[in-house]
C-alpha cells in the first residue's frame, strides 16, 4: 500500500511566499554588490523594520525606518570604508515563507583610520508584498567600533 500527499493551500501558499522571498532577497543582494541605492530603495518597504545595534563610534550605523534611510547605509557604509578592502560572504541563505536568514562573514577597512575590521553576521530579513519589510543585523560591532577608533 502506498501512502500519497497531497500539499495543502498552507503549504503551497508557504512554498509560493519562500519562492518570492528568496527572489527579492537575491535582488537585494545583486543590487548591493552593484552598489545600486536606488534599486535599493524600491526593495525596501515605505517603513522598515531596521535593527542594527547602535554604536556611536560608527557612522554608518544608526538608526533607520524608511526605504530612502536604509538604502542610503550602504552608500553611507560605502564613503566610511575602502571599498577594494570590502569583502562579504554568504555562506548560508535559509528561506521560510515570508523569512530570510543569510549568515557569513564580512570584512573592511575604514577609510578615517585604516585600521580593519571582521566577523561573522547573520542578516533577518522578511519580505511582505514584494518588499522587504525587516532588517536585523547581528554583526561584530566590538571589531567594527575598533576600526573607527583614532
Amino acid at each position: 500500500m502506498s501512502v500519497t500527499s497531497t500539499p495543502t493551500s498552507t503549504t503551497t501558499a508557504r512554498r509560493s511566499a519562500a519562492e518570492a522571498t528568496r527572489a527579492v532577497v537575491q535582488e537585494f543582494l545583486a543590487a548591493r554588490l552593484a552598489e545600486d541605492t536606488a534599486r535599493l530603495v524600491t526593495l525596501f518597504a515605505d517603513r522598515v523594520d531596521w535593527m542594527l545595534a547602535e554604536n556611536p563610534a560608527v557612522p554608518w550605523i544608526r538608526p533607520r525606518s524608511t526605504a530612502v534611510e536604509c538604502a542610503a547605509q550602504f552608500t553611507e557604509l560605502m564613503e566610511h570604508t575602502v571599498p577594494e578592502d570590502a569583502r562579504a560572504s554568504v555562506d548560508t541563505f535559509l528561506v521560510d515563507g515570508t523569512d530570510a536568514v543569510l549568515m557569513g562573514h564580512v570584512s573592511g577597512t575604514v577609510r578615517a583610520t585604516g585600521k580593519s575590521f571582521a566577523g561573522p553576521f547573520a542578516l533577518h530579513l522578511t519580505v511582505e508584498d514584494g518588499r522587504i519589510t525587516r532588517h536585523h543585523l547581528y554583526e561584530n560591532s566590538l571589531s567594527i567600533a575598533e576600526a573607527c577608533a583614532p
